[in-house]
């Protein structure tokens, strides 16, 4: 029975060659390695990387396009070893008949090791080309030796100009887009869609669809409610959530409060766990204020409490005030550094003895040992005695000035 459900506009409106295919000019422009194997039909295995909604399926089946062989396309969320091993049958049997098999994996970062593990001969061999596409960091989701038998390509979230194209073109088509309806949207409203799909091809697309569904000329009040909720991307198990971290510690640390607080708000916005940047506040407080200012670890404990009592959203303004107080404060990370040189010691020179004028002496054994023997009672000298703590391999080493 034919099925008369209407793909989604985004399917609709999928490139059909390199032509069509916009804001990756940096992989498969004119000139560039990837375009060049291509047009020739040489491919490597390769790997796509980049966010959602950056061409990463569709430059898959573009090359299907542009070649002669045979190209299955599977998922890693809904495929398994027995799945790989129906799909390798046949590209044997492609083998025989003289063609060759192109493999799209989609998500392949989902697949674990024992699965990434099965793939990896018939690559090395030559049996499948190998296409992956991932939203996360190849160097941590795919398996090193297959990795080094796959060249990686790097898409860039679309810039806005190349969301606008695509959304007109999707506007204008008569055959596979919008082009009976005969929307009306100004340049004005096209480009809030565009800065509010954060460089997604996809999310533009569908947000298009949907507010096309409900009026015929979409303003930009019609293109706010139909986003309902900020599309920010924000895996708080993935790359990007490292990366945002790491931006607002930096900011922190550079003293820059405009962008620290910035990058508190992109977390909190997008649905980040308040303790857990409570926590790295409270880190941040002794390893990058340190003796600089002691109240700032004061100050962050405070603030992990107060969110702990109130939530989100009351917390966010908490979060604020701790952020913007660790950016102003003077820095010293003279603690952080001097642990590190302790513990480099430590692991350097193992167990070294305990010098026997400061060990602890409970028995009478311990005493006729010598065990704290010539030990300076500090207030008995005014806190201005002079002998050593350290052990003697150490004696002189200055962790803290």
């Amino acid at each position: 029975m034919t099925n008369n459900i209407q793909k989604p506009l985004a399917d609709r409106m999928r490139p059909e060659n390199l032509a069509e295919y916009f804001g990756q000019d940096q992989v498969v422009g004119e000139g560039k390695l990837l375009r060049q194997a291509i047009e020739s039909g040489h491919l490597p295995s390769m790997i796509f990387w980049g966010p959602p909604g950056t061409g990463k399926t569709t430059l898959a089946f573009i090359i299907a396009k542009y070649t002669d062989a045979e190209f299955i396309q599977i998922s890693a969320v809904t495929a398994g070893l027995k799945d790989l091993r129906v799909l390798i049958n046949e590209a044997k049997a492609n083998q025989i008949e003289d063609k060759h098999t192109i493999l799209f994996i989609d998500e392949i970062h989902r697949w674990n090791k024992k699965q990434q593990d099965a793939l990896l001969p018939h690559v090395e061999k030559g049996l499948v080309t190998l296409i992956g596409a991932t939203t996360e960091n190849p160097s941590f989701e795919v398996q090193s030796a297959l990795l080094s038998r796959c060249r990686v390509f790097v898409l860039q979230r679309l810039p806005k100009e190349s969301i606008i194209k695509i959304l007109k073109n999707a506007i204008d088509d008569k055959k596979r887009g919008l082009g009976e309806k005969n929307i009306k949207i100004d340049d004005e409203v096209l480009s809030l869609l565009a800065n509010m799909s954060n460089g997604d091809a996809r999310t533009a697309l569908n947000i298009l669809e949907y507010a096309s569904s409900i009026a015929n000329e979409i303003t930009q009040t019609v293109i706010k409610e139909a986003f309902q909720k900020s599309h920010l991307l924000y895996d708080k198990d993935g790359e990007e959530h490292y990366n945002i971290i790491s931006a607002l510690h930096k900011s922190m640390r550079g003293s820059d409060a405009n962008a620290a607080i910035y990058w508190l708000a992109r977390m909190l916005e997008a649905g980040e766990e308040p303790l857990y940047i409570a926590r790295r506040l409270v880190r941040f407080a002794s390893e990058d204020v340190g003796l600089a200012n002691s109240r700032a670890l004061e100050q962050c404990v405070a603030a992990y409490q107060a969110c702990h009592f109130i939530g989100m959203p009351e917390c966010n303004v908490i979060l604020a005030q701790a952020v913007v107080y660790l950016a102003k404060c003077e820095k010293s990370n003279a603690l952080y550094t001097a642990y590190n040189q302790a513990a480099h010691d430590v692991r350097e020179m193992g167990n070294l003895d305990v010098p026997l004028h400061i060990r602890n002496a409970p028995t009478s054994l311990m005493k006729d040992l010598g065990y704290g023997a010539g030990y300076k009672y500090s207030p008995d000298h005014d806190y201005k005695e002079k002998q050593d703590y350290l052990p003697e391999k150490l004696k002189g080493r200055k962790y803290v000035n």
